[in-house]
């Protein structure tokens, strides 16, 4: 089993025509409204607000890179055991057989003391952090794939990472992938 983030990264940027940093941006994040409005009245009126552009807009859209994760994934999941990390992995490979969904989780807390050693953050720089990390999850998730982001019917195995730590959680996980049949090919 190998974990894929930095590959997924640099794959999707590849096939993208973007760096690594700007895939990083847009993953996992759907545009606000006015980042919205910005990219619509631009193709509506490029000339008008060609000088006040959103350097955003010439992204490809949200959509493009959406599917670009997916080929990624799939490739992925076609060539070798995989760990994915977010990337709305759960819900577009939801129907796949084969597949180990696992949600891990631990409170408030706990995790905020994480994102502050982590990023070397205040608490309250944490706070905003693990707010927009967590919403932006949540509208990706909901807005590409009509999912809600923590419904547990979405996962076939919940860990708690403040119960049985990083290493403890990573042995459960293996576990679960050999109860499931799925450690071999």
């Amino acid at each position: 089993m190998r974990g894929t983030e930095p590959k997924v990264t640099v794959d999707l940027a590849r096939d993208a025509g973007l760096s690594a940093e700007e895939i990083a941006q847009q993953q996992e994040r759907v545009p606000s409204l006015i980042e919205r409005l910005a990219r619509a009245l631009t193709v509506s009126s490029p000339e008008m607000f060609a000088a006040a552009a959103d350097p955003q807009a010439a992204l490809p859209p949200e959509d493009r890179i959406v599917r670009l994760t997916e080929a990624v994934i799939a490739e992925a999941v076609q060539q070798d055991h995989v760990v994915m990390v977010g990337r709305g992995a759960q819900a577009y490979l939801g129907e796949r057989a084969g597949t180990l969904h696992v949600y891990i989780m631990a409170s408030r807390e706990h995790r905020l003391a994480a994102v502050m050693r982590r990023l070397g953050a205040s608490r309250e720089a944490a706070e905003a952090e693990l707010e927009r990390a967590d919403e932006g999850r949540r509208r990706y998730v909901k807005t590409h794939y009509g999912r809600h982001w923590e419904d547990a019917a979405n996962y076939d195995l919940a860990l708690n990472s403040e119960q049985f730590g990083y290493e403890g959680s990573a042995d459960l996980i293996v576990s679960a992938v050999r109860a499931a049949g799925l450690g071999a090919r």
